[in-house]
């Protein structure tokens, strides 16, 4: 499978290159410098150096999914919220659209269902996946949206909980979700869902399959 990953310098980016190379699929790592590049090769990656902020329309030629886990960062204000987190994944809908991309995989988070209920300093994040993730709904492409809980470096434990509403809140560590989204696009059986992700005691494929 040759999958492109938006987001492919960021912690859980980083995980699902390597994942996906270890797989044995192509990962094609969307970067915004170049100096960036020897880390993703390392990674069994092959960069591609495009902008979200910019000109991304022939970035997802060839490809027969696209994954999304790219963000403003926690340390960003409203606005870069609305350019990365929201135009961004608009974006790589549209590139993803033109290109025939069979599946597009989001990684939006817990707390998208309600944005309104977030603290004052979480809802432009939280309005920012709101809408990318209906953005992607009424795309027409085959897609799965991931909301995993608050994201941590832990090492993964490979086992997890996943629902459509688990009704808590709570941590996993970023590796475990990039193994939850290596299981989605290897299963291909969650087109149309939304799920929420935490720390569990499933084996991630497992849980994958039962949605």
């Amino acid at each position: 499978m040759r999958v492109l990953i938006a987001g492919a310098n960021g912690k859980v980016g980083k995980h699902v290159v390597r994942l996906l190379s270890e797989s044995g699929h192509e990962a094609l790592a969307m970067i915004r410098d170049e100096a960036q590049s020897g880390d993703i090769r390392d990674l069994g990656g092959t960069p591609i150096v495009a902008d979200l902020e910019g000109d991304i329309s022939n970035t997802a030629e060839g490809c027969d999914a696209v994954v999304f886990t790219a963000g403003g960062g926690p340390g960003s204000g409203a606005e870069k919220k609305e350019t990365v987190d929201r135009q961004g994944a608009v974006k790589l809908i549209e590139a993803a659209k033109e290109s025939g991309v069979s599946l597009y995989v989001m990684v939006s988070a817990m707390g998208a269902a309600d944005p309104a209920s977030g603290s004052e300093g979480m809802q432009p994040y939280l309005f920012a996946k709101a809408r990318a993730d209906e953005a992607l709904r009424e795309s027409g492409l085959d897609y799965t949206i991931v909301r995993p809980g608050r994201l941590t470096n832990e090492p993964g434990t490979g086992r997890v909980e996943a629902a459509e509403n688990l009704g808590r809140r709570a941590e996993i560590p970023r590796e475990d979700v990039a193994r939850a989204i290596v299981a989605t696009l290897e299963a291909q059986s969650t087109s149309g869902k939304t799920f929420e992700l935490l720390s569990g005691d499933v084996p991630i494929e497992d849980a994958i399959a039962r949605l």
